[in-house]
């Protein structure tokens, strides 16, 4: 025990005899630090989380059934492992894709006017349309992929995969048009689907004033991050959900301050954080 605490000391001097070295352990380990933070991050709230929970707890098991002895149970954990990553793949690939896709367009964060005039774009057609329908009492139901995929309701609507802009999304809300009926989903930035059914909501917290457009837009937030847009038919009232979180009746500067603060308010503070560090400020 002793042999062991010299040579950990050893070490651990080693290392300041060299600053070069210690700084790339240093630097190593952050990078490190910092990328699982970032996937963490990434995967907060979304399904594959659970899943990563349920495969940390049994990695722990079975170091600790190796540790006491237990060659069977060990046996069987190793298997398990080996062709349970090829199983989470193809379960799980709907996320995955989503995943790398997000990773993708965060590389562009040296680029951020392009990335800013995107979510820009979306905002804008999504504020234009709602002031467009909302004093006319046009219904509509519009959900935004985020995170989290929303393929499994994707597929019950009719595909489109068009750019997103407020003409589109007026005439397919217009009353007694084939797709009006239903929820828009938008996936970056395009409108992947019209006429898609959504999950309704089966709390009975709900206010009866709330028809079946804000049931399953409540629904949608309590199965996924989505952000879900409901401009009602009755009131020409304006809502959003997102994560449980059900904002009502909101004046159209409201809805688009809190449409900027979930689209546009991560994104700008990074690029407000790299221009500083560009600039050396």
């Amino acid at each position: 025990m002793s042999n062991l605490s010299h040579i950990d000391a050893k070490f651990i001097l080693s290392l300041f005899d060299d600053p070069k070295m210690l700084t790339i352990h240093l630097l190593d380990i952050f990078i490190v630090a910092y990328a699982i933070y970032r996937f963490i991050k990434a995967l907060a709230g979304t399904k594959i989380m659970s899943l990563v929970q349920g495969v940390l707890l049994f990695i722990i098991v079975r170091f600790i059934a190796e540790w006491i002895g237990l060659t069977t149970i060990t046996y069987l954990m190793n298997q398990v492992i080996t062709y349970g990553v090829i199983a989470g793949v193809v379960i799980f690939a709907p996320e995955i894709r989503t995943g790398l896709e997000k990773f993708g367009r965060s590389t562009q964060v040296f680029r951020p006017k392009e990335l800013m005039s995107g979510e820009e774009r979306l905002v804008d057609a999504i504020v234009k349309s709602v002031a467009y329908m909302s004093p006319r009492k046009i219904g509509a139901l519009i959900a935004i992929e985020q995170t989290q995929t929303l393929q499994e309701y994707i597929s019950t609507g009719i595909p489109l995969h068009a750019d997103v802009s407020n003409q589109l999304l007026i005439n397919i809300f217009i009353p007694n048009t084939p797709l009006h009926d239903g929820a828009v989903i938008i996936s970056g930035e395009k409108v992947v689907s019209a006429c898609s059914y959504l999950p309704l909501s089966e709390s009975m917290s709900i206010s009866k004033e709330f028809g079946t457009r804000h049931r399953a837009a409540i629904g949608l937030s309590e199965n996924s991050d989505a952000i879900t847009i409901v401009v009602s038919e009755e009131t020409g009232g304006i809502s959003v959900t997102r994560k449980g979180e059900f904002l009502h009746d909101l004046s159209k500067s409201d809805f688009e301050k809190v449409l900027r603060s979930y689209l546009i308010t991560e994104v700008g503070s990074r690029n407000v954080w790299y221009k500083k560090w560009w600039r050396g400020k």
